[in-house]
């Protein structure tokens, strides 16, 4: 029997303002993605996967959580002495979730207590974002569980407030002009040092005011219209939240990408804004005509994720 695939996500809105209480929208990507295999570990990269859950399985055993998320970790230590491995091509450091969709899927195969994604009550959605944060903490330090719940769910996802999440639709993609792409900042990122930096800004009154009174209010317009598919308020908001994170964020923006966002801005030709915790990895790039922003951003790799 194969084990599923689990995509990597991408974080549209929300990035660092969710700390705060903003909303986030979090979407599948299914051009990476992760799956758990067994193997004679020939490989280096199989070999260290192997050893890497097994580091990881003593981490899990010393946690404990309900009936309904308890694990298996008997059966999951036996299997990785039998050659276990996670087979990824889920780029670690570029804020799509290489964490999470390891977490999801070993949630996935090892809970006694089958979920189904499909029905699962806005409560116990709830539950199982913190049984994640658990789980994943050990790669992070500290893990909202956000990640591997999107990994897990498969399904677009609304944060509504630090409480409560659910569910969500988002419009459906089609041939028009307009795209969301991902652009390559050709540097790796690390979460931490960029979490730290906001940790930094956030002890400012002037930072902290401009956070709550601009970006979660841009931030929280963008996701409304773009759930109802307004695309002239949704760009009209996306620019004021790009030109807010160019002012703000500047150190989380990759030196490589400094001048194409704000070339963006002065052209209104696509906005830019970070995928994730910034500092490297993807930024994420939103036109209305795509063609015309391929041109302007030639030299740097770019790969369309939505279509409108």
């Amino acid at each position: 029997m194969t084990n599923p695939l689990f995509y990597a996500k991408i974080i549209l809105f929300g990035e660092y303002g969710m700390i705060e209480d903003s909303q986030g929208l979090v979407v599948p990507y299914s051009f990476y993605k992760g799956t758990l295999k067994y193997s004679d570990l020939a490989s280096e990269f199989e070999k260290k996967s192997n050893y890497h859950l097994q580091k990881y399985s003593d981490y899990l055993a010393d946690l404990s959580f309900s009936e309904d998320f308890k694990l298996d970790i008997d059966r999951f230590k036996n299997d990785i002495s039998n050659g276990l491995f996670f087979d990824s091509n889920i780029p670690q450091g570029y804020g799509v979730g290489s964490s999470g969709a390891l977490v999801a899927a070993i949630f996935e195969k090892y809970s006694v207590e089958k979920l189904n994604p499909e029905t699962i009550s806005k409560e116990n959605l709830k539950n199982l974002k913190a049984v994640f944060g658990e789980m994943e903490s050990y790669f992070h330090g500290k893990s909202s569980g956000m990640d591997p719940l999107i990994c897990y769910m498969n399904l677009p996802i609304l944060i509504e407030n630090k409480e409560n999440l659910d569910k969500v639709a988002i419009p459906e993609g089609q041939a028009g002009k307009g795209a969301i792409f991902l652009i390559d900042s050709g540097i790796t990122g690390e979460t931490g040092p960029m979490i730290q930096i906001f940790f930094e800004k956030m002890k400012t009154e002037g930072f902290r005011k401009t956070l709550k009174e601009e970006f979660i209010r841009y931030n929280n317009a963008c996701i409304e219209s773009f759930l109802k598919k307004d695309m002239n308020p949704f760009f009209r908001n996306l620019k004021k939240l790009s030109h807010w994170a160019y002012e703000h964020f500047r150190p989380m923006i990759p030196e490589s990408i400094f001048n194409i966002w704000k070339k963006g801005l002065d052209s209104n030709a696509y906005y830019l804004k970070l995928c994730g915790s910034g500092g490297g990895g993807y930024i994420l790039g939103f036109t209305q005509d795509y063609e015309k922003a391929e041109k302007m951003l030639d030299g740097f790799q770019k790969e369309v994720i939505y279509r409108f």
